[in-house]
């Protein structure tokens, strides 16, 4: 029997038009395999309405944009039979170049036909799911700036990052890992499922979303001068060898800060409370996976 698969394109993810979408999956999904619809999303949280909706109807359900909305469609499907597909357009891509998926969308179609599905872990932090990747501090606090941008893409977030750097100043955390008491004056907390934040930029270079942890990764106070320099490290995946960088490893982390202020959940800013509960859950959502990604295992 054929599956049923419902694409959702969100058309101003990545800042990269989408009209072309239906066409290409037309020309790459398997008729045989796969009979579909399309939809797109028009506006905040109407994916993960959508995909909520689909949930029971459909085998599989593909976001087609970037991080932002493949956390809006996996929030929906997490703890289901549903399976998630992605068909990356974002400006990071974070989880899905984690994942193996080219980033070429005709191959990231052709690559639903293999239907190499992987159980993989989410994450909540006070209770919303992410995926990929959350943190709070200086990349919570660009993503926020980044929010309000007319403009999106890689070299907008460099930008906003060059111009925020200087102004920032790190903040001191009261961290509890599975009942162990930590503080860190920290530039940026990152919490890990992945390895990277996006652009094979990867700050945690050993994580795995199939470990059932979180890789809690402690951004240290850096001279401007080494701005470039932590750059290089994590496009390299040496990240974790330099003195700036500490990671630990948890499945529960309770944090207090001092205010309230933002944190970002997959890239997406939200305004959190000083007081904030990460969690890890194990082996709770089904997704289809390139080949490099089983290689690499």
């Amino acid at each position: 029997m054929k599956r049923k698969a419902l694409f959702i394109i969100n058309p101003i993810s990545g800042g990269k038009k989408k009209d072309g979408v239906p066409e290409l999956i037309e020309k790459h999904l398997d008729p045989a395999k796969f009979g579909y619809i399309v939809v797109f999303s028009n506006g905040i949280a109407h994916a993960r309405k959508i995909a909520k909706e689909a949930v029971g109807k459909f085998d599989l359900v593909v976001a087609v944009g970037g991080d932002g909305t493949v956390n809006e469609v996996a929030s929906a499907l997490v703890g289901t039979d549903t399976t998630l597909g992605i068909v990356p357009y974002g400006s990071g891509n974070g989880l899905s170049r984690f994942l193996g998926i080219s980033m070429n969308a005709g191959q990231a179609i052709k690559n639903l036909n293999s239907g190499s599905v992987e159980l993989i872990d989410s994450a909540k932090l006070n209770g919303r799911p992410f995926f990929n990747m959350a943190g709070m501090g200086f990349d919570a606090h660009i993503s926020e700036v980044f929010s309000h941008g007319k403009k999106r893409g890689f070299i907008t977030y460099i930008k906003s990052s060059f111009e925020e750097v200087n102004k920032y100043e790190p903040q001191l955390y009261q961290l509890e890992i599975d009942g162990q008491a930590y503080e860190r004056e920290a530039f940026m907390l990152s919490f890990a499922n992945s390895s990277q934040y996006g652009n094979n930029a990867h700050i945690s270079p050993k994580a795995s979303v199939q470990d059932g942890l979180l890789d809690i990764c402690v951004i240290k106070q850096f001279p401007l001068w080494r701005f470039v320099e932590m750059g290089i490290r994590m496009i390299t995946k040496t990240a974790d060898k330099t003195k700036y960088v500490e990671i630990l490893q948890g499945k529960t982390i309770k944090i207090k800060r001092s205010k309230p202020g933002p944190v970002h959940l997959d890239g997406e800013p939200q305004i959190i409370d000083s007081d904030i509960l990460i969690e890890i859950v194990p082996q709770s959502l089904k997704v289809i996976v390139g080949d490099s990604f089983k290689k690499n295992r």
